[in-house]
């Protein structure tokens, strides 16, 4: 009897707990700290990590990631065949996520480095770690703190396009910059 009782008691709190809704806030707040316009999503100042995009917290705001008008919203760097040097037109983007990231010190950023398929499985890892650290190098030079970024060869095993051509492998020579 006791253990039927029992039963009964945890079945109804598991009804219970699930019955409840998260509660939603009302609305969110932007509060601008900085030049740049990037704003904390909940709008306070604490030094807790912060969300961007589309997360709970980041619904209805907007920040400089969000803006499809700001250098942010380039997340992908291109490179030459066989080459880890950041070409000009890619400059301007790569020195606008490290102001990002210097006037935010709470976020990371990955690095993900990529190479088209010619080659070997060795030499396009370790030619999309030369890409990625490239970029690492760069942004940390421009102001960005060498803990705030990560870098990961993923050589070309993660192809943008699976075609064979030199508009697929142009697509596929590339760092993506994930916040």
């Amino acid at each position: 009897m006791l253990y039927k009782s029992v039963f009964i008691v945890l079945i109804l709190g598991l009804f219970t707990a699930c019955t409840t809704t998260p509660d939603k806030p009302s609305s969110a707040t932007v509060e601008d700290k900085s030049s740049t316009g990037v704003a904390d999503a909940s709008g306070s100042e604490g030094s807790g990590a912060r969300s961007y995009g589309t997360g709970a917290e980041g619904a209805g705001s907007m920040t400089a990631l969000d803006d499809p008008q700001s250098p942010l919203s380039v997340r992908i760097i291109y490179f030459d065949y066989d080459s880890s040097d950041i070409q000009s037109q890619f400059r301007d983007t790569v020195e606008a996520h490290a102001a990002f990231l210097a006037a935010n010190p709470d976020t990371v950023v990955s690095l993900e480095g990529h190479a088209d398929e010619r080659g070997s499985r060795e030499y396009n890892l370790a030619l999309g770690e030369r890409r990625a650290q490239t970029v690492k190098r760069q942004m940390v030079l421009l102001g960005a703190s060498s803990s705030q970024i990560r870098a990961t060869s993923y050589g070309e095993e993660r192809p943008v396009s699976e075609e064979h051509d030199e508009f697929a492998w142009s697509q596929n020579r590339r760092v993506e910059i994930i916040y």
